[in-house]
């Protein structure tokens, strides 16, 4: 798995061509302020670890979160970070469990639309932890 975590003053995105067909239609646009992004590409060899994988990109998340002083984190599917890719049906399952149990932890947590390319508007500063890049 490869990790990309941005904090944001502000995000928004608005979803433009859907690529998984299996998933639901979305059209709206949101902002965010004061979150952290996590911009997370699943590869095909998390298959294999997949509970080690949460458990390194769950402890990962709650840190970089604590350490850019929010409780909201936005979870973006980006399959630009590797060449190996895992399936989208597989890639969401991790989604959906991370963000259940970050929820569970006192997190405001949600997901850009799974499958879909989106317009992004980001707004981030620029000091040492607003960026940073993690292979798990």
């Amino acid at each position: 798995m490869k990790l990309l975590m941005i904090y944001m003053k502000s995000f928004s995105y608005n979803p433009t061509i859907k690529t998984v067909e299996s998933m639901p239609d979305f059209t709206e646009e949101k902002k965010f302020e004061n979150v952290q992004a996590a911009f997370i590409q699943v590869e095909k060899e998390d298959v294999e670890n997949e509970t080690s994988v949460k458990k390194k990109l769950l402890k990962n998340l709650k840190w970089i979160a604590g350490k850019n002083n929010t409780r909201k984190i936005i979870l973006h599917s980006f399959a630009h970070l590797s060449e190996s890719k895992a399936e989208p049906e597989f890639t969401k399952s991790i989604f959906d469990n991370i963000e259940e149990r970050l929820k569970n932890s006192g997190f405001d947590v949600e997901q850009t639309p799974f499958g879909y390319f989106l317009d992004l508007n980001i707004d981030a500063p620029g000091y040492s932890l607003a960026r940073v890049f993690k292979n798990l």
